[in-house]
């Protein structure tokens, strides 16, 4: 009977553990500059340049597969960004303001990012 009697208490550590682990997640979504609703509109993002300083930087976006992120680029300077997706795709952008529109048909999380400088703008939670 030794064994009942730290089997039981080990028993109800793990099980206390576990569920503290898998309870809901009630956290607020990640704050964007975003326009997403649930009923699947386009996401708009605004991307600043001014020299090297870029915003949104690390900002993480939620997105749901399939839909249209328009993304207006307002950069003092040409430049490029490289969304590291599956295939990877290039958004190309001269000085000035221009608008890209790009969506990722698979689910996980996807960097949009700067090589020159060398900045992650956005992280797109993709579900």
């Amino acid at each position: 009977m030794r064994l009942s009697a730290v089997a039981v208490p080990l028993v109800l550590v793990l099980a206390a553990s576990l569920t503290a682990c898998g309870g809901s997640d009630d956290a607020d979504p990640p704050a964007s500059s975003q326009g997403a609703t649930a009923d699947g509109d386009d996401v708009a993002i605004t991307v600043t340049r001014e020299g090297d300083a870029f915003t949104p930087n690390g900002e993480r976006v939620e997105l749901a597969v399939d839909q249209t992120l328009v993304l207006t680029i307002d950069a003092d300077e040409a430049g490029e960004l490289h969304v590291h997706s599956t295939p990877e795709q290039e958004i190309e952008y001269d000085a000035g303001t221009s608008e890209h529109e790009l969506t990722i048909d698979r689910p996980g999380v996807v960097e949009v990012e700067s090589h020159e400088p060398d900045i992650v703008l956005l992280q797109l939670e993709v579900r």
